[in-house]
């Protein structure tokens, strides 16, 4: 039985300067910045979004979250976000496949939360960790233990 569902409901989107008779709406590209960080973590085969040492640096003297170090959000001349977002990546993985992922999953995660268009989602790899990296593999030793 093929049945064509055409009465779709349409739901209204929230611009991020947008005017209403209540007020405006603005959503603070931190916010913007935590949407990325999320997105690109539940891709499989991200270890992490990292940092640069710039961002570190300005963690120290600013206050600027670590939640927001690794994502870059900017917006362009059309208002649309330019967002780039650094990551580690496990061993193993594909790694143009992965960021590509990412890429996609971030645009489709903003757009969809924020009613706004991206533009452009620059991934860089930062790194590569194996599975001995990661702090839930406990490492065994084959010296003895004495007691």
């Amino acid at each position: 039985m093929d049945t064509d569902k055409t009465d779709t409901q349409e739901i209204p989107s929230i611009s991020t300067e947008e005017s209403s008779s209540l007020g405006d709406i603005k959503i603070n590209h931190a916010v913007v910045a935590n949407i990325v960080r999320l997105s690109a973590l539940e891709n499989t085969g991200v270890y992490a979004v990292a940092g640069s040492f710039v961002d570190g640096i300005a963690e120290i003297f600013s206050k600027k979250e670590a939640s927001q170090s690794g994502v870059r959000v900017t917006e362009s001349e059309m208002a649309n976000y330019l967002i780039e977002i650094r990551l580690v990546l496990n061993y193993g993985v594909e790694l143009a496949k992965c960021a590509y992922d990412v890429q996609v999953s971030v645009k489709d995660r903003v757009e969809a939360m924020t009613g706004k268009m991206v533009e452009r989602v620059d991934v860089v790899i930062e790194g590569v960790k194996s599975k001995d990296d990661h702090p839930s593999v406990k490492k065994t030793s084959s010296l003895p233990v004495e007691e």
